[in-house]
């Protein structure tokens, strides 16, 4: 099996190749930043990448974005990342496309060769093999990204009366506020999704429905 290996820090890059060499694997070629990676992944056309995310020159996520555009290019490539970091962003879209064949761990919590052998061989094969912090991480950051979570409890009564289609006059009514107030938290309800602000009951209505089922 075919290994593009990317890893900046030479004793831990040559102890990987050691170690992948050791278990049958092939690496054809071991690099240490992102030029490297994307043009080993585009002329070499491995069979699996393990690829760290801080690579030169940015070191910032140059790996993680080397193997999303890899995986554009190439659909299903097989990517095992390999870092002491959660990059969330960029760790979604890799997974945002469902096809399998991605691994994420992080290196402080690889405990043994086994483990870590198991998990590059899952990957290749179209599997995956996800660090239970990394899932975790990336839940939370989900939860705090769902827009309704950064409604205030008044928002959510608002925006409730605002979907059963019920004007700003019967919603203030209901609430035992003024319009005054009830267009102020409509106009935060709004900013807060990402909806245009809107007089139209209907159009506002819709626009919010359409919204919740996205969620």
């Amino acid at each position: 099996m075919r290994v593009v290996l990317a890893e900046d820090l030479f004793l831990l890059r040559d102890g990987l190749v050691r170690m992948l060499e050791a278990y049958d694997f092939e690496v054809v070629a071991a690099v240490e930043s992102g030029p490297e990676l994307s043009k080993a992944l585009a002329e070499l056309e491995p069979d699996v990448a393990v690829v760290d995310v801080r690579l030169p020159p940015s070191f910032s996520d140059e790996g993680l974005q080397c193997a999303l555009q890899a995986r554009r290019a190439r659909p299903g490539l097989p990517v095992l990342v390999l870092s002491q970091h959660v990059e969330q962003l960029y760790a979604r879209e890799l997974l945002a496309d469902g096809s399998g064949g991605i691994g994420y761990l992080l290196k402080d919590r690889v405990f043994d060769a086994d483990q870590f052998i198991d998990a590059v061989r899952r990957v290749a094969a179209g599997g995956t093999a996800m660090d239970p912090q990394v899932i975790s991480q990336l839940l939370d950051r989900r939860a705090q990204d769902k827009p309704l979570g950064r409604l205030t409890p008044r928002e959510l009564e608002v925006m409730e009366l605002m979907a059963e289609g019920r004007s700003n006059t019967a919603i203030a009514a209901q609430l035992f506020v003024t319009e005054r107030a009830v267009a102020k938290h409509t106009s935060n309800i709004f900013g807060k999704l990402g909806l245009p602000p809107s007089d139209d009951n209907n159009r506002r209505v819709l626009a919010v429905l359409a919204y919740l089922d996205r969620g």
